[in-house]
C-alpha cells in the first residue's frame, strides 16, 4: 500500500497568495522649480550661445556648464566680463577612457559682485584622450584660460602634469608637483598603475 506523498492526486497544494491591491494613482507630480536667480544666469549663457554650450545643472547656489574645447574660451570671457564671475576657485580633471575623453572642470566664483558671493559656476570642456601625455602633434590639449582668469595658472599646471593635457596659450607648462625626472603616464589617468602591486 502506498502513502498518501506517493500519491500526485493527494499532495498538498501550495497556498495561493492574494494578489495585493494596485496603489492609488498619484496626482501628477509638478516638474521642480529651479531656483530663479540660477536659472537666470544659466539662462542668459543659453541665449548667448544657444546649443554650443549645455546646462548640465541648476540648483541653488550652483550652476554646470558644459561647452565644446572650441568654445570655452569664449564662454569662460563672457562668463568674466557679462555675468562678473571674476576667478576660478579650482581646476580639476576627470579621466574618461571608456569615452576616450579627458574632463576639465572649472569652478568659477566672485569677489566682487556681491549677488554672486554664494554662487558656484561650474564650466566644463573635454579633449580627445591622446595616449602621449607629452607635448607635441598627439598630446591632449585644450586652450588655457589662464589670460581670462588669471587664478587658473597653478590648476591647469597640476592637470597637465597629473592628467597629462596640455593648455594652449599657458604662460608656464612645467611640472608642479611631480619630480623633474617623472617618465611614467600622468598618475591620475585611469590606466596608471602603481609598480610593485
Amino acid at each position: 500500500m502506498s502513502s498518501d506523498s506517493e500519491n500526485p492526486a493527494t499532495e498538498a497544494k501550495p497556498e495561493e497568495k492574494p494578489t495585493p491591491p494596485k496603489p492609488a494613482a498619484k496626482a501628477e507630480e509638478k516638474p521642480e522649480e529651479l531656483p530663479a536667480f540660477e536659472k537666470g544666469i544659466s539662462d542668459k549663457l543659453v541665449e548667448k550661445f544657444g546649443d554650443k554650450v549645455q546646462v548640465d545643472f541648476v540648483k541653488e547656489d550652483r550652476v554646470g556648464i558644459k561647452t565644446s574645447k572650441e568654445n570655452v574660451h569664449d564662454v569662460a570671457q563672457f562668463i568674466r566680463d557679462d555675468l562678473h564671475y571674476d576667478h576660478a576657485e579650482s581646476v580639476t580633471g576627470v579621466d574618461f577612457p571608456a569615452d576616450n575623453e579627458i574632463e576639465v572642470v572649472y569652478h568659477l566664483g566672485s569677489y566682487t559682485e556681491s549677488s554672486l558671493a554664494r554662487q558656484v559656476l561650474t564650466l566644463a570642456t573635454r579633449a580627445p584622450r591622446e595616449s602621449n601625455p607629452i607635448p607635441g602633434q598627439d598630446s591632449t590639449k585644450l586652450p588655457s584660460l589662464r589670460d581670462v582668469f588669471y587664478s587658473v595658472e597653478f590648476g591647469e599646471r597640476e592637470v597637465f602634469e597629473m592628467l597629462g593635457v596640455y593648455f594652449d596659450g599657458h604662460p608656464d607648462n612645467r611640472r608642479l608637483l611631480l619630480p623633474e625626472d617623472w617618465a611614467d603616464l600622468p598618475p591620475l589617468r585611469k590606466d596608471f598603475a602603481i609598480k610593485g602591486r
